[in-house]
């Protein structure tokens, strides 16, 4: 079983998303360790890239100020490798296929293996084309996350039955980013996934505050949180390490409500 699954089986899963290296990595490194003390269950690590596609202004810019501040893919692994010494909970790489490339598909994944990283998302990956890394992931026992769009339409099913992981539900068209309210009708969607695997689902994009969050794992099996997160960072910078630690507290405390209620219902 992936080591993934641990961040979901003991109820709700609070994913935080932090750019590494923003503003540097001694500030990353002290902004993990908050937002696990605090309860998060699953850390997504992103890798700056020049050319971000799925992000909104706020990621953007955070991949900017890393980039800036001479943050490297192998500074990173270095980086994870201290970090995995003192954090248990899984952490996974978000980057661009451009970034595997570019280091060298088996170089990148075999270290990644090797510093103690359990997945790889690549939302500029289509999933026709995850053969190109797929096999390589197996080999060295990373899993490569699925996501799932509202227009993937029918393709959902497909995705799902040959999910590792986790699924990473996408709550909304566009980029990501905060957003005031999350209207799409997310349940169809969960209701086809939940028909064709058992892998667990997350929905990120767009939940900023503890109510969203709290609504987004009620229809599923968690929330993913990244502009949010890089707010505070955009805001608070070398500061942001405690204000992050509270934000994380009080949207897993949105969680555990959900949990206490599940727990209920089935005495």
């Amino acid at each position: 079983m992936s080591r993934i699954a641990s961040a979901f089986d003991h109820g709700k899963a609070f994913v935080a998303f932090i750019t590494c290296g923003d503003p540097d990595l001694e500030t990353t490194n002290r902004a993990v360790h908050a937002a696990v003390k605090n309860g998060a269950d699953l850390i997504e690590l992103g890798i700056p890239f020049s050319d971000p596609t799925a992000e909104g202004p706020v990621i953007q810019e955070a991949n900017l100020r890393a980039l800036q501040g001479g943050v490297t893919t192998d500074r990173i692994f270095a980086f994870v490798q201290e970090l995995r010494k003192d954090i248990g909970v899984p952490m996974v790489f978000m980057t661009y296929a451009n970034v595997v490339f570019s280091y060298g598909a088996e170089k990148f994944i075999s270290a990644c293996a090797r510093i103690g990283i359990d997945g790889l998302i690549l939302p500029d990956l289509p999933f026709e084309e995850k053969e190109e890394f797929l096999p390589l992931c197996r080999q060295y026992g990373v899993d490569l996350i699925s996501l799932i769009a509202p227009t993937s339409q029918k393709r959902v099913a497909m995705i799902a039955r040959e999910a590792e992981g986790f699924i990473y539900l996408i709550s909304s068209l566009g980029v990501t980013g905060t957003r005031s309210e999350i209207t799409t009708d997310l349940a169809p969607i969960i209701r086809t996934i939940r028909e064709n695997t058992g892998v667990p689902v997350a929905i990120g994009f767009g939940i900023s505050s503890p109510e969203q969050a709290r609504r987004m794992a009620a229809l599923s099996d968690g929330a993913i949180v990244g502009s949010a997160i890089e707010k505070i960072l955009a805001k608070s910078g070398r500061n942001a390490p405690e204000e992050i630690g509270l934000f994380v507290r009080s949207m897993k405390a949105a969680l555990e409500e959900l949990n206490g209620n599940q727990h209920e219902k089935t005495e």
